[in-house]
């Protein structure tokens, strides 16, 4: 950095550097962290509610009052009950993903196969993604403290579902309702914290739902391990239902819907339109064309069969129709194109589907590798899991504060995502006789990238959006977070199972690959006999490496976007002010 750079005073990225469109009319969205900031006694804008016709309808006023004279927050033993109903829910979020990743395994022991195991991660993510906006919507439209519930009833109904499965396909429709809950439940939590906490307060308060997250992360492991080793893997999901109860009464008791979040008068057609249930049916109908797809390629039916073929021509078909009423749909949309057109919203969301999805493909084939190819316990591969996720939390946090000191995101994008792909080239090295060391160490470098790249998208979106389109650019870049894990995920179970049966006959002569695509990952010592067990071993190995490969790729893809990100905004630094004031946990 030269002197005159450095001598020259920091400033917020503007929207005419990004090449953005028009400004949008005013509106106010309830509940917006930054809504109470103004000096004045009060302020009154307008919110836009559009008109049956689809037009720009009718102004209908909203009064915020400001923070200092008619606004009223809770205060003592309230406040604090209500923040540890937050946090608990955000901690069942996390904890639903971290915690199923070690479980996996098991399942298959009990269902009898590894064609569904992405289906168990996939159907999570696919839903959560796809209703984000939709919760997004319904916190505008709906009271806030009954929809915050009606999230936390589908997530416990999904738990519920999941624990009683007896069989694959209802563990994967309990995944999908879990889904559709734990996205609700993640918006509410902070848009709960934005009307509960006054905004000079609010940081610190935020940080308490992060932390929440940062500890189920790494909890989520360790608790799964222990309880499929010692009860049943159907327990990974029971122990949700007493957790959210209590989210649930301490809500119904002490948090009462500010006047200040009100929600947005509307008709019932208007609530439902703004929903977008036609795009919602889309997204899904494509994603689940796409993921049936990746299940039967090469596996229950051949690649060029017509059912395979004619899955992929209606994902890409339905994936067209999606677009196209995304942009007839206007603000209405999941993914207004307003928005989406804006350099650093569609950047940072192709960074975050590469990178996120990266992540989590790591996460889902670390258990595995442990516990089918290195013999571990579950409660033994939690632990072996452990450094990724604790190195990881760690990462988030740091990053997060380097951000807001210095403003410098797009930089530390970069080194992270070529953090991320060292780390996953040196996992895709690992094979059946790797040392303990190299496990553990090629983890914690891997999880320093991801950790510290993870929250760069959700926060210089935030930073750069007009305060009113806060918390719809956010939902963008969890859509494409979440749909581009679901659908990396779907990819690498096929490119591991298809790997797997490809190899096996090389490898290990005499064993039929159906056979061992049937048998749970944890009891391939049992069913096969020792003189076969090197050579199925190797052929896992085979097919663990190229989800690992698949790993490399999507975050050597980020590390493309990351440069052009920088490269087209000129490597300018966010305002550290806008950097800590959007410095959320997505």
């Amino acid at each position: 950095m030269t002197s005159s750079q450095a001598d020259t005073p920091l400033r917020r990225l503007s929207r005419e550097d990004y090449a953005s469109p028009q400004k949008p009319p005013d509106a106010i969205v309830p509940c917006e962290p930054e809504l109470s900031k103004e000096s004045d006694a009060s302020l009154t804008d307008k919110v836009e509610v559009e008109g049956d016709g689809g037009g720009t309808g009718s102004d209908t006023e909203v009064s915020a009052p400001a923070e200092n004279d008619t606004v009223s927050y809770p205060s003592g033993a309230t406040l604090a009950v209500v923040v540890v109903a937050l946090a608990l829910s955000v901690f069942l979020s996390a904890l639903d993903i971290a915690i199923v990743a070690t479980a996996i395994p098991k399942i298959t022991d009990e269902f009898r196969g590894l064609d569904k195991t992405s289906w168990y991660g996939a159907a999570f993510f696919l839903t959560s993604g796809s209703f984000q906006a939709s919760w997004g919507k319904a916190y505008k439209y709906f009271d806030l403290k009954h929809t915050f519930l009606a999230a936390i009833a589908l997530f416990e109904l999904g738990s519920l579902l999941c624990g009683a499965a007896p069989n694959a396909n209802t563990l994967i429709a309990g995944r999908a309702v879990a889904g559709i809950g734990c996205a609700g439940m993640s918006t509410g939590g902070y848009v709960i914290i934005a009307v509960v906490v006054e905004p000079r307060r609010r940081p610190s308060y935020t940080g308490i739902i992060g932390f929440a997250y940062c500890f189920a992360s790494v909890v989520g492991p360790l608790v799964g391990g222990a309880i499929t080793s010692t009860t049943t893997w159907r327990w990974c999901f029971y122990i949700n239902l007493p957790i959210g109860a209590v989210t649930v009464l301490i809500i119904l008791l002490f948090f009462r819907t500010p006047p200040a979040a009100k929600p947005v008068p509307a008709s019932w057609r208007e609530k439902i339109l703004q929903a977008d249930p036609v795009g919602v049916g889309l997204v899904m109908a494509a994603l689940v064309c796409y993921s049936l797809a990746m299940q039967y390629g090469g596996q229950s039916k051949a690649w060029n069969s017509s059912e395979v073929i004619g899955l992929l021509v209606g994902f890409v078909l339905i994936a067209t129709v999606f677009a196209a009423w995304e942009r007839y749909s206007g603000e209405r949309a999941t993914l207004p194109m307003r928005l989406l057109g804006q350099r650093h919203v569609y950047l940072g969301s192709a960074y975050a589907s590469l990178f996120a999805g990266s992540y989590y493909l790591v996460i889902y084939y670390l258990p595995i590798y442990f516990q089918s190819v290195g013999g571990a316990s579950p409660i033994m591969s939690g632990v072996d899991i452990l450094p990724l996720i604790l190195a990881a939390t760690v990462a988030v946090v740091s990053s997060g504060i380097f951000i807001t000191k210095t403003g410098h995101a797009i930089p530390l994008q970069v080194c992270s995502a070529v953090t991320a792909c060292i780390g996953s080239g040196l996992l895709y090295t690992l094979g059946v006789t790797t040392s303990l060391d190299k496990r553990l160490g090629y983890q914690i470098i891997g999880a320093i990238g991801w950790g510290a790249g993870f929250q760069i998208p959700a926060i210089t979106c935030q930073a750069l959006a007009e305060p009113e389109d806060i918390a719809s650019v956010t939902a963008v870049v969890l859509f494409f977070l979440n749909i581009g894990s679901g659908i990396l995920l779907s990819a690498a179970e096929s490119a591991f199972a298809n790997t797997l049966v490809a190899s096996l006959p090389a490898m290990a002569p005499g064993v039929d690959p159906a056979a061992v695509l049937h048998t749970g990952a944890t009891e391939l010592r049992s069913h096969f006999p020792e003189d076969k067990m090197r050579g199925i071993l190797e052929a896992y190995m085979a097919g663990i490496k190229v989800a690992f490969a698949l790993a490399i790729t999507a975050s050597g893809l980020a590390l493309v976007i990351a440069v052009l990100t920088g490269v087209l905004g000129r490597w300018r630094r966010l305002d550290p002010e806008a950097a800590k004031a959007a410095a959320v946990p997505g």
